[in-house]
């Protein structure tokens, strides 16, 4: 299997090596207009079973949109980049209605995909979040709807919610159905998804610091030979605690960290796409860049992926937390670690704090618990403590 990767923490603009020509070519269509026919395209790939055509860069909303014109998504637009996915709390609820502005502002509605999610598990609760984000985002219907962040594959079985996807189907709100995962067990779901036909697609937390793992490889085979559209997200592996740690990351080629892990997913030809925050001009740009060069990793970026790998695993989650917090008297700390990285890796700071103030106040507070036990348990060999306390300073 050929290795993948992604994050927004990017700070400058990169130029493509030897591909002057075309590093031009994108500042000269994003500041001057260039012709649509005369832009270069991202390259796409088959969403699996749907048979849809996407590219394979995907513009999150996870950190929102501006509420008047957002020149972002006209620019992934120009470059191909016609994917949006959002989610019903993604920016407070202020990330759909916020893309729909553009959209509509640049008549683009019919030629641009949307995914959608909701945390609602049951029938009712599903319907109603797809009328919402209908009305949010002005639109008759949307491409994708995921059940977002599933843990628990109950909800994959529940009749009511199964009829209820097939009658929103049939009445041709929801184009294809799915979720997104990003915990611990994301093997076993994708397993699950390989044996439920009426799954078309899943998004899951996929990271170079998972190739080595076989129950993930051998699940990721099995989606994908089940026709399972795969995307990729979480691809960065960012860590919580050192704000700058990506620079660890030694420029030993063309492209930087952020830009090579994105290289690494691509060369998965298993995963369809993967999906960035890029919440600014600049980051779109070197993911552009890095999309339109087909010039595959060398040895050296490889290299500098794992070393940077080793020197920061003390400080990554990987969200499994039935190690670590049956040990630590109800705190949640997978919830925590993971607002604490889009803190300090994605720089998404209010974002963070709202996501930290929104768990309950009895599982926030860290002064009177002893992580001890569980750091003991982290295969990671976490300083849950200190992680925890840094937590509950800069975020609560």
């Amino acid at each position: 299997m050929t290795t993948p990767p992604h994050d927004p923490s990017r700070r400058r603009l990169v130029v493509l090596g030897g591909a002057t020509a075309l590093a031009t070519s994108i500042d000269q269509g994003l500041w001057s207009g260039v012709a649509e026919a005369a832009t270069p395209k991202v390259p796409r790939r088959v969403l699996g079973k749907t048979k849809q055509s996407i590219p394979i860069l995907l513009l999150g909303g996870g950190s929102g949109f501006k509420g008047s014109f957002d020149g972002r998504i006209k620019t992934a637009l120009d470059y191909g980049v016609n994917y949006i996915d959002t989610a019903r709390k993604y920016a407070s609820g202020r990330s759909e209605p916020h893309a729909a502005v553009t959209l509509h502002a640049l008549k683009a509605r019919e030629k641009t995909w949307i995914t959608s999610k909701t945390d609602s598990r049951d029938a009712a609760g599903f319907a109603r979040a797809v009328g919402e984000t209908l009305a949010a985002m002005k639109t008759s219907y949307v491409d994708l709807y995921y059940l977002h962040e599933l843990t628990d594959p109950a909800p994959l079985d529940d009749k009511q919610l199964l009829e209820t996807v097939a009658r929103l189907k049939k009445e041709g709100k929801i184009r294809y159905f799915g979720f997104s995962c990003h915990d611990d067990n994301v093997a076993e779901l994708l397993v699950k998804a390989s044996e439920r036909s009426y799954i078309d697609s899943v998004m899951f937390r996929y990271n170079f610091r998972q190739y080595g793992n076989k129950a993930l490889n051998d699940a990721i085979d099995k989606a994908h030979k089940a026709g399972v559209g795969l995307i990729a997200m979480k691809t960065q592996g960012s860590e919580a605690g050192i704000a700058d740690a990506w620079k660890k990351f030694e420029r030993t080629g063309k492209w930087n960290k952020f830009q090579s892990v994105l290289k690494a997913v691509w060369a998965d030809e298993r995963i369809s796409a993967a999906v960035s925050h890029m919440d600014d001009l600049t980051k779109l740009k070197e993911n552009i860049a890095a999309a339109l060069d087909r010039q595959k990793l060398g040895a050296l970026e490889h290299e500098a992926l794992e070393r940077y790998a080793r020197a920061t695993r003390h400080q990554a989650c990987d969200g499994c937390a039935h190690h670590c917090e049956p040990h630590a008297g109800g705190a949640r700390i997978a919830h925590t670690l993971r607002y604490l990285m889009y803190h300090d890796a994605y720089g998404e700071h209010e974002q963070a704090r709202a996501l930290f103030r929104s768990l309950p106040s009895e599982v926030r507070r860290s002064a009177d618990r002893d992580f001890s036990r569980a750091s003991a348990a982290c295969p990671n060999g976490l300083d849950l403590a200190q992680l925890m306390r840094r937590a509950e300073e800069l975020l609560g």
